[in-house]
Protein backbone atom coordinates (compact mmCIF):
# COMPACT_ATOMS: atom_id res chain seq x y z
CA UNK A 1 0.00 0.00 0.00
CA UNK A 2 2.87 2.35 0.75
CA UNK A 3 4.04 1.88 -2.84
CA UNK A 4 0.57 2.82 -4.13
CA UNK A 5 0.52 5.93 -1.92
CA UNK A 6 3.93 7.06 -3.20
CA UNK A 7 2.90 6.47 -6.80
CA UNK A 8 -0.37 8.41 -6.35
CA UNK A 9 1.47 11.29 -4.68
CA UNK A 10 4.17 11.48 -7.36
CA UNK A 11 1.58 11.32 -10.14
CA UNK A 12 -0.41 14.14 -8.54
CA UNK A 13 2.69 16.31 -8.14
CA UNK A 14 3.62 15.71 -11.78
CA UNK A 15 0.16 16.83 -12.94
CA UNK A 16 0.35 19.95 -10.77
CA UNK A 17 3.76 20.90 -12.15
CA UNK A 18 2.50 20.99 -15.74
CA UNK A 19 -0.75 22.84 -14.94
CA UNK A 20 -0.85 25.92 -17.22
CA UNK A 21 -3.85 27.89 -15.97
CA UNK A 22 -5.80 28.64 -12.82
CA UNK A 23 -8.66 26.63 -14.31
CA UNK A 24 -6.32 23.63 -14.53
CA UNK A 25 -5.45 24.06 -10.85
CA UNK A 26 -9.12 24.26 -9.92
CA UNK A 27 -9.80 21.01 -11.79
CA UNK A 28 -6.80 19.27 -10.22
CA UNK A 29 -7.84 20.37 -6.74
CA UNK A 30 -11.22 18.76 -7.19
CA UNK A 31 -9.76 15.59 -8.69
CA UNK A 32 -6.73 15.05 -6.47
CA UNK A 33 -8.17 16.06 -3.11
CA UNK A 34 -11.78 14.98 -3.69
CA UNK A 35 -13.45 11.76 -2.52
CA UNK A 36 -12.84 10.13 -5.89
CA UNK A 37 -9.13 10.95 -6.00
CA UNK A 38 -6.49 8.26 -5.97
CA UNK A 39 -5.31 9.02 -2.43
CA UNK A 40 -8.86 9.10 -1.15
CA UNK A 41 -9.56 5.75 -2.75
CA UNK A 42 -6.41 4.27 -1.18
CA UNK A 43 -7.57 5.59 2.19
CA UNK A 44 -10.75 3.48 1.90
CA UNK A 45 -8.54 0.37 1.81
CA UNK A 46 -7.03 0.97 5.23
CA UNK A 47 -9.62 -1.38 6.76
CA UNK A 48 -8.21 -4.25 4.77
CA UNK A 49 -4.92 -4.10 6.63
CA UNK A 50 -4.55 -6.63 9.39
CA UNK A 51 -2.30 -5.01 11.98
CA UNK A 52 -2.76 -1.73 13.77
CA UNK A 53 0.84 -0.73 13.03
CA UNK A 54 0.26 -1.19 9.30
CA UNK A 55 -2.91 0.91 9.46
CA UNK A 56 -1.12 3.62 11.43
CA UNK A 57 1.84 3.68 9.05
CA UNK A 58 -0.33 3.73 5.92
CA UNK A 59 -2.67 6.39 7.38
CA UNK A 60 0.30 8.65 8.21
CA UNK A 61 1.69 8.17 4.70
CA UNK A 62 -1.68 9.10 3.14
CA UNK A 63 -1.93 12.25 5.29
CA UNK A 64 1.62 13.27 4.36
CA UNK A 65 0.87 12.68 0.68
CA UNK A 66 -2.37 14.70 0.86
CA UNK A 67 -0.49 17.58 2.58
CA UNK A 68 2.23 17.51 -0.07
CA UNK A 69 -0.35 17.61 -2.88
CA UNK A 70 -2.30 20.43 -1.20
CA UNK A 71 0.88 22.47 -0.66
CA UNK A 72 1.93 21.94 -4.28
CA UNK A 73 -1.49 23.08 -5.47
CA UNK A 74 -1.23 26.28 -3.37
CA UNK A 75 2.28 27.06 -4.65
CA UNK A 76 1.34 26.50 -8.30
CA UNK A 77 -1.87 28.52 -7.84
CA UNK A 78 0.14 31.48 -6.49
CA UNK A 79 2.58 31.35 -9.41
CA UNK A 80 -0.20 31.18 -12.01
CA UNK A 81 -2.18 33.97 -10.27
CA UNK A 82 0.87 36.26 -10.40
CA UNK A 83 1.42 35.42 -14.06
CA UNK A 84 -2.25 36.11 -14.82
CA UNK A 85 -2.11 39.49 -13.04
CA UNK A 86 1.04 40.50 -14.93
CA UNK A 87 -0.58 39.51 -18.22
CA UNK A 88 -3.71 41.53 -17.40
CA UNK A 89 -1.69 44.59 -16.40
CA UNK A 90 0.28 44.41 -19.62
CA UNK A 91 -2.88 43.93 -21.69
CA UNK A 92 -4.59 46.94 -20.05
CA UNK A 93 -1.49 49.12 -20.11
CA UNK A 94 -2.08 52.69 -21.36
CA UNK A 95 0.58 54.91 -22.87
CA UNK A 96 0.10 58.27 -21.18
CA UNK A 97 3.26 59.79 -22.58
CA UNK A 98 2.55 63.25 -24.05
CA UNK A 99 5.98 63.77 -25.52
CA UNK A 100 8.29 61.10 -26.91
CA UNK A 101 11.89 62.13 -27.32
CA UNK A 102 14.63 63.78 -25.34
CA UNK A 103 13.18 65.08 -22.05
CA UNK A 104 13.24 68.87 -21.77
CA UNK A 105 12.59 71.23 -18.87
CA UNK A 106 9.71 73.67 -18.99
CA UNK A 107 10.31 77.41 -19.05
CA UNK A 108 8.61 80.59 -17.99
CA UNK A 109 5.77 81.94 -20.13
CA UNK A 110 6.63 84.60 -22.71
CA UNK A 111 4.90 87.33 -20.67
CA UNK A 112 6.56 86.15 -17.45
CA UNK A 113 9.94 86.32 -19.18
CA UNK A 114 9.26 89.93 -20.20
CA UNK A 115 7.95 90.76 -16.70
CA UNK A 116 11.08 89.40 -14.99
CA UNK A 117 13.42 91.05 -17.48
CA UNK A 118 11.70 94.41 -17.00
CA UNK A 119 12.07 94.07 -13.23
CA UNK A 120 15.76 93.28 -13.65
CA UNK A 121 16.30 96.31 -15.88
CA UNK A 122 14.55 98.74 -13.53
CA UNK A 123 16.24 97.30 -10.43
CA UNK A 124 19.50 97.92 -12.27
CA UNK A 125 18.41 101.55 -12.71
CA UNK A 126 17.84 101.93 -8.96
CA UNK A 127 14.11 101.17 -8.67
CA UNK A 128 12.37 98.89 -6.19
CA UNK A 129 9.46 96.55 -7.03
CA UNK A 130 6.10 97.36 -5.42
CA UNK A 131 2.81 95.43 -5.47
CA UNK A 132 -0.86 96.13 -4.87
CA UNK A 133 -4.21 94.30 -4.82
CA UNK A 134 -5.99 93.35 -8.03
CA UNK A 135 -9.40 94.07 -6.47
CA UNK A 136 -9.38 97.82 -5.79
CA UNK A 137 -11.57 100.59 -4.50
CA UNK A 138 -13.00 103.23 -6.79
CA UNK A 139 -11.05 105.82 -4.81
CA UNK A 140 -7.62 104.24 -5.37
CA UNK A 141 -8.33 103.35 -9.00
CA UNK A 142 -9.93 106.63 -10.11
CA UNK A 143 -10.58 109.44 -7.63
CA UNK A 144 -7.11 109.59 -6.10
CA UNK A 145 -5.71 109.66 -9.65
CA UNK A 146 -7.61 112.86 -10.45
CA UNK A 147 -10.56 111.08 -12.11
CA UNK A 148 -13.56 111.94 -10.01
CA UNK A 149 -17.05 110.59 -10.55
CA UNK A 150 -18.28 111.59 -14.01
CA UNK A 151 -14.78 112.30 -15.36
CA UNK A 152 -14.84 111.45 -19.09
CA UNK A 153 -11.52 109.56 -18.90
CA UNK A 154 -13.15 106.92 -16.70
CA UNK A 155 -15.24 105.76 -19.65
CA UNK A 156 -12.09 104.79 -21.55
CA UNK A 157 -11.30 102.08 -19.00
CA UNK A 158 -14.62 100.17 -19.32
CA UNK A 159 -14.43 98.93 -15.76
CA UNK A 160 -15.44 95.55 -14.34
CA UNK A 161 -17.15 96.21 -11.00
CA UNK A 162 -17.37 93.65 -8.22
CA UNK A 163 -20.79 92.78 -6.77
CA UNK A 164 -20.15 94.33 -3.38
CA UNK A 165 -22.00 96.62 -0.99
CA UNK A 166 -19.91 98.76 1.35
CA UNK A 167 -20.82 99.20 5.06
CA UNK A 168 -22.31 102.62 4.24
CA UNK A 169 -24.57 101.07 1.58
CA UNK A 170 -22.72 102.14 -1.56
CA UNK A 171 -22.77 99.80 -4.55
CA UNK A 172 -20.21 99.70 -7.38
CA UNK A 173 -17.25 101.14 -5.44
CA UNK A 174 -15.18 97.97 -5.62
CA UNK A 175 -13.69 96.86 -8.93
CA UNK A 176 -11.02 94.88 -10.72
CA UNK A 177 -8.23 97.39 -11.18
CA UNK A 178 -8.04 98.80 -14.70
CA UNK A 179 -4.37 99.80 -14.46
CA UNK A 180 -1.48 99.44 -12.02
CA UNK A 181 -1.56 103.16 -11.17
CA UNK A 182 -3.37 102.59 -7.82
CA UNK A 183 -0.06 101.21 -6.56
CA UNK A 184 1.26 104.80 -6.88
CA UNK A 185 -1.30 106.02 -4.37
CA UNK A 186 -0.77 103.13 -1.94
CA UNK A 187 3.00 103.61 -2.07
CA UNK A 188 2.81 107.36 -1.44
CA UNK A 189 0.46 106.82 1.52
CA UNK A 190 2.53 104.02 3.04
CA UNK A 191 6.08 105.25 2.31
CA UNK A 192 8.00 108.44 2.87
CA UNK A 193 9.77 110.04 -0.13
CA UNK A 194 12.09 109.69 -1.89
CA UNK A 195 10.21 106.98 -3.83
CA UNK A 196 11.62 105.06 -6.79
CA UNK A 197 9.37 102.10 -7.59
CA UNK A 198 8.02 100.03 -10.46
CA UNK A 199 4.77 98.10 -10.05
CA UNK A 200 4.16 95.23 -12.47
CA UNK A 201 0.84 93.43 -12.31
CA UNK A 202 -2.30 92.07 -13.89
CA UNK A 203 -5.15 94.42 -14.87
CA UNK A 204 -8.68 93.98 -16.18
CA UNK A 205 -10.91 95.78 -18.66
CA UNK A 206 -14.12 95.00 -20.50
CA UNK A 207 -12.37 94.47 -23.85
CA UNK A 208 -13.17 92.06 -26.66
CA UNK A 209 -10.09 89.91 -27.44
CA UNK A 210 -8.44 90.71 -30.77
CA UNK A 211 -4.93 90.77 -32.20
CA UNK A 212 -3.84 93.64 -29.94
CA UNK A 213 -6.25 93.57 -26.95
CA UNK A 214 -7.17 91.17 -24.15
CA UNK A 215 -9.64 91.67 -21.27
CA UNK A 216 -6.93 90.50 -18.86
CA UNK A 217 -3.43 91.79 -19.50
CA UNK A 218 -0.33 93.04 -17.70
CA UNK A 219 1.16 96.47 -17.08
CA UNK A 220 4.19 97.89 -15.37
CA UNK A 221 3.94 101.25 -13.62
CA UNK A 222 6.85 103.45 -12.66
CA UNK A 223 6.84 106.22 -10.04
CA UNK A 224 9.56 108.60 -8.89
CA UNK A 225 8.92 111.12 -6.09
CA UNK A 226 11.75 113.30 -4.86
CA UNK A 227 12.75 116.93 -4.60
CA UNK A 228 13.40 118.92 -7.80
CA UNK A 229 12.33 116.16 -10.23
CA UNK A 230 11.75 117.48 -13.78
CA UNK A 231 10.72 116.28 -17.23
CA UNK A 232 14.41 115.99 -18.02
CA UNK A 233 14.70 113.26 -15.38
CA UNK A 234 11.72 111.47 -16.93
CA UNK A 235 13.18 111.67 -20.46
CA UNK A 236 16.55 110.45 -19.22
CA UNK A 237 14.99 107.51 -17.38
CA UNK A 238 12.95 106.47 -20.43
CA UNK A 239 16.05 106.67 -22.63
CA UNK A 240 18.15 104.65 -20.15
CA UNK A 241 15.43 102.00 -19.94
CA UNK A 242 15.07 101.80 -23.74
CA UNK A 243 18.75 101.11 -24.27
CA UNK A 244 18.98 98.69 -21.33
CA UNK A 245 15.96 96.65 -22.42
CA UNK A 246 16.06 96.81 -26.22
CA UNK A 247 19.72 97.51 -26.90
CA UNK A 248 22.04 100.43 -27.59
CA UNK A 249 20.74 100.74 -31.19
CA UNK A 250 17.31 101.85 -29.91
CA UNK A 251 16.36 105.33 -28.77
CA UNK A 252 13.24 107.05 -27.41
CA UNK A 253 11.20 110.23 -27.74
CA UNK A 254 8.36 111.98 -25.90
CA UNK A 255 5.25 113.36 -27.63
CA UNK A 256 2.76 115.72 -25.92
CA UNK A 257 -0.40 113.98 -24.74
CA UNK A 258 -3.02 114.09 -21.97
CA UNK A 259 -3.61 111.95 -18.91
CA UNK A 260 -5.64 113.11 -15.91
CA UNK A 261 -3.04 111.90 -13.41
CA UNK A 262 -0.01 113.67 -14.96
CA UNK A 263 0.67 117.27 -16.03
CA UNK A 264 2.37 117.77 -18.38
CA UNK A 265 1.76 114.39 -20.03
CA UNK A 266 3.43 112.59 -22.91
CA UNK A 267 3.43 109.42 -24.95
CA UNK A 268 6.80 107.79 -25.33
CA UNK A 269 7.92 105.96 -28.45
CA UNK A 270 10.96 103.88 -29.22
CA UNK A 271 12.85 103.96 -32.51
CA UNK A 272 14.04 100.71 -34.02
CA UNK A 273 17.45 100.43 -35.72
CA UNK A 274 15.63 100.60 -39.09
CA UNK A 275 14.36 104.08 -38.21
CA UNK A 276 10.70 103.16 -37.59
CA UNK A 277 8.92 104.28 -34.42
CA UNK A 278 6.48 102.36 -32.21
CA UNK A 279 4.36 103.76 -29.41
CA UNK A 280 5.16 102.12 -26.08
CA UNK A 281 3.24 103.87 -23.29
CA UNK A 282 2.27 107.01 -21.44
CA UNK A 283 4.15 109.16 -18.94
CA UNK A 284 4.32 112.60 -17.38
CA UNK A 285 4.90 114.64 -14.25
CA UNK A 286 2.71 113.54 -11.35
CA UNK A 287 -0.30 115.85 -11.09
CA UNK A 288 -0.42 117.97 -7.90
CA UNK A 289 -3.85 116.54 -7.07
CA UNK A 290 -2.40 113.03 -7.17
CA UNK A 291 0.41 114.06 -4.85
CA UNK A 292 -2.14 115.52 -2.42
CA UNK A 293 -4.21 112.30 -2.57
CA UNK A 294 -1.03 110.43 -1.63
CA UNK A 295 -0.53 112.71 1.37
CA UNK A 296 2.36 114.70 -0.14
CA UNK A 297 2.80 118.45 -0.48
CA UNK A 298 3.28 119.37 -4.19
CA UNK A 299 5.16 122.49 -3.05
CA UNK A 300 7.83 120.27 -1.51
CA UNK A 301 7.78 117.15 -3.67
CA UNK A 302 7.59 116.51 -7.39
CA UNK A 303 7.84 113.39 -9.48
CA UNK A 304 7.10 111.56 -12.67
CA UNK A 305 5.21 108.40 -13.60
CA UNK A 306 5.13 106.11 -16.61
CA UNK A 307 3.37 102.93 -17.61
CA UNK A 308 3.10 100.49 -20.48
CA UNK A 309 1.84 97.01 -21.30
CA UNK A 310 4.06 94.03 -20.56
CA UNK A 311 2.14 91.84 -23.02
CA UNK A 312 2.67 94.40 -25.77
CA UNK A 313 6.33 94.65 -24.83
CA UNK A 314 6.71 90.87 -25.25
CA UNK A 315 4.71 91.01 -28.49
CA UNK A 316 6.93 93.71 -30.00
CA UNK A 317 10.18 92.24 -28.73
CA UNK A 318 9.51 88.81 -30.27
CA UNK A 319 7.53 89.87 -33.34
CA UNK A 320 4.29 88.12 -32.33
CA UNK A 321 1.53 89.00 -34.80
CA UNK A 322 -1.49 88.20 -32.60
CA UNK A 323 -1.41 88.73 -28.83
CA UNK A 324 -3.97 85.93 -28.40
CA UNK A 325 -1.33 83.42 -29.52
CA UNK A 326 0.42 83.95 -26.20
CA UNK A 327 -2.57 82.54 -24.28
CA UNK A 328 -3.74 79.57 -26.38
CA UNK A 329 -1.20 77.24 -24.68
CA UNK A 330 -0.13 75.84 -28.05
CA UNK A 331 3.15 74.05 -27.29
CA UNK A 332 4.37 74.68 -30.84
CA UNK A 333 4.18 78.43 -30.15
CA UNK A 334 5.42 78.44 -26.56
CA UNK A 335 8.49 76.26 -27.12
CA UNK A 336 9.93 78.92 -29.45
CA UNK A 337 10.61 81.23 -26.51
CA UNK A 338 12.69 79.12 -24.14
Amino acid sequence: MLTDITAARDGALADIEVAATLDDIAALTSRLLGKKGDLAQIKTRLGQLESIDEKKSAGQAINDAMSAVSSALDDRRAVLAADALSARVEAERLDLTEYVGKPTRGHAHLVTQAWERLEDVFIGLGFQVAEGPEVETDWHNFEALNMGEGHPARGEFDTLFVDHVTPDGKVGTTLLRTHTSPVQIRTMIESEPPIYIVAPGRVFRRDTPDATHMPVFHQIEGLVIDRDITMADLAGTIEAFTKAFFGSDFTSRLRPSYFPFTEPSAEFDIQRPDGSWIELGGCGMVHPNVLRAGGLDPEEWSGFAFGFGIDRMAKERHGVEDIRDMYTNDIRFLEQFS
